[in-house]
């Protein structure tokens, strides 16, 4: 993506981060499960979809840099979690109506997302096939899933971090991606040409539970 598009959504303190000299900007599709606040699991919020849009910052500390995402929209179907997560880190999360669908077949495994937006209808998938591996040191895989920090511009020269605790995930090749809908209506006319594109890269990543921290200022 052009990186004047990103610009105005670097929040203060951080700075774009390129890789190999390209500004990336990522479709990322997550299935919730066994969700709990604060140790506690809230009914009917346990298992659920979610799909975000994405980009790349660092932030020079006292031990070097530290690599980020920053979430341009956040689409989830629960509007509990959409509140909570716009009042406790201040993301731009939107509820809308999601499904995501896996097909397995042994050598391939293939997932897509279908929701609603105002009335017009989009669709994330991807297949992923072959062996598993873990991103490659200094690959273009490990630049877009290696991030345990999130920033969020507050306004007013503000901006929230957070860390997100994982082990490193493993990976399938992706045979095939897609992205389907308008993107102009959901993420605004700067992204459309962007996301009408074929990707750039696709994979797909099995996941591992997950422990979002506390935000500060």
């Amino acid at each position: 993506i052009d990186p004047a598009v990103l610009a105005p959504h670097v929040p203060c303190g951080t700075e774009l981060e390129c890789w190999n000299g390209a500004a990336l900007v990522s479709l990322v599709g997550f299935q919730f499960r066994d969700t709990r606040v604060l140790g506690l699991w809230l009914p009917g919020h346990r298992n659920f979809p979610e799909v975000n849009l994405r980009f790349y910052v660092r932030r020079r500390v006292d031990n070097g840099w530290r690599r980020a995402v920053v979430f341009i929209k956040e689409l989830a179907p629960r509007r509990l979690v959409a509140w909570t997560a716009r009042r406790c880190f201040g993301e731009n999360y939107v509820t809308v109506p999601m499904q995501c669908r896996v097909h397995d077949d042994h050598e391939r495994r293939a997932v897509e997302y279908h929701w609603r937006h105002q009335g017009r209808a989009y669709r994330l998938a991807v297949t992923g096939q072959g062996p598993r591996h873990l991103a490659a040191d200094g690959s273009e895989e490990e630049f877009v899933i290696e991030h345990y920090w999130a920033y969020t511009r507050l306004g007013a020269g503000r901006t929230m971090q957070y860390r997100v605790d994982h082990p490193r995930w493993w990976l399938r090749t992706a045979a095939g991606a897609s992205f389907e809908g308008d993107a102009a209506a959901i993420y605004g006319d700067a992204f459309a040409e962007a996301l009408s594109a074929p990707p750039a890269s696709a994979f797909l990543a099995e996941g591992s539970e997950v422990s979002v921290m506390r935000g500060s200022r």
